[in-house]
């Protein structure tokens, strides 16, 4: 990408502006973390409660000493090994960030993302950006600059960096002491932590009962359409259905449209073209509801059926 168009994007967060920019999950409405009146825009514009904390994006490792008190070793070497990637650790805060950023608790969302644009661009800023998912609150994730313009066209600035790789937002861990809880699922699974990082944490199954880190409430990710989740192998679809399917197979539904998400059950596959497959749906005038097929929910079938039951929680 143009040097300068980061260059000119990094200006509008220093100036109290808000950027929307690619990451390997999705793309992020960025704003300066340690400017509370920018991060309060971001709220503004999203139309999100302020209930729902944010997640602050860094360019290197030893940022964590200067946003948290609790940046221990295990911490250290978890960040080492999975950043930069999509994987988001809730730690204790320090003063230096906003109460705004974090919804008033005392631990906040830190990730690297793996794109080069976003790393450029926290660079050039020369700050921690706070950025949600750049859509209206509890819409689908944005995947590309295309579906961005279409939920936030007052955005002051859009970096396009094509479509993103991951295709889904980032695992979300709190660590406290040695013991670590999963509080979203994502592409990096507990086994792939207890893999890389054996004999380090105890791993918490139960989650805390506030509201942490984003993506915790039932209904999220949601299309303006109706969305169903069928696990039948043949079913009958009224007019104008869409169906995306995870598998290349006959067609064995009446859809007017499929959209296939892989052709082999990929479940990177899935991940990647989940969203995009929700948007095309969304954006077609001739379709009125979308009919989704399930994926066993084993590991990244996890964080994909996290997605799908949440995008679907209004109409099951």
């Amino acid at each position: 990408m143009n040097e300068y168009l980061i260059a000119k994007a990094a200006q509008i967060i220093r100036n109290g502006g808000l950027v929307a920019f690619p990451t390997e999950t999705v793309y992020g409405l960025g704003a300066n973390a340690l400017n509370p009146i920018a991060v309060a825009k971001i709220f503004e514009l999203k139309e999100r409660p302020s209930f729902d904390p944010l997640i602050v994006h860094i360019a290197s490792v030893d940022d964590l000493n200067t946003l948290t008190k609790n940046a221990d070793r295990n911490v250290i070497r978890l960040a080492e090994k999975f950043w930069p990637g999509p994987l988001t650790i809730v730690l204790p805060k320090s003063k230096l960030v906003p109460d705004i950023v974090t919804s008033g608790l005392d631990t906040v969302g830190i990730r690297m993302p793996d794109n080069e644009i976003a790393l450029k661009l926290i660079r050039a800023a020369n700050c921690p950006i706070a950025a949600p998912s750049a859509n209206k609150f509890g819409n689908l994730s944005p995947v590309s600059a295309e579906h961005v313009k279409k939920q936030l066209p007052n955005v002051d600035y859009i970096l396009d960096g094509g479509n993103t790789s991951v295709g889904i937002e980032s695992t979300i861990v709190s660590i406290e002491r040695n013991v670590c809880t999963l509080l979203r699922p994502g592409v990096i699974t507990i086994a792939d932590i207890e893999n890389a990082l054996p004999n380090t944490f105890v791993f918490n199954a139960e989650k805390p009962h506030k509201l942490i880190a984003p993506g915790l409430l039932k209904s999220h990710y949601s299309p303006v359409k109706p969305l169903y989740i069928i696990d039948k192998q043949a079913i009958y679809l009224p007019e104008s259905s869409g169906i995306i399917i995870h598998g290349k197979k006959d067609q064995i539904f009446n859809a007017q449209k499929y959209i296939y998400t892989s052709q082999s059950f990929n479940h990177l596959e899935i991940a990647a073209n989940l969203f995009s497959a929700l948007h095309a749906m969304e954006d077609d005038e001739n379709i009125k509801q979308i009919f989704i097929e399930p994926v066993p929910e084993v590991g990244l079938g996890l964080a994909i059926m996290d997605r799908i039951k949440k995008a679907a929680y209004k109409y099951q």
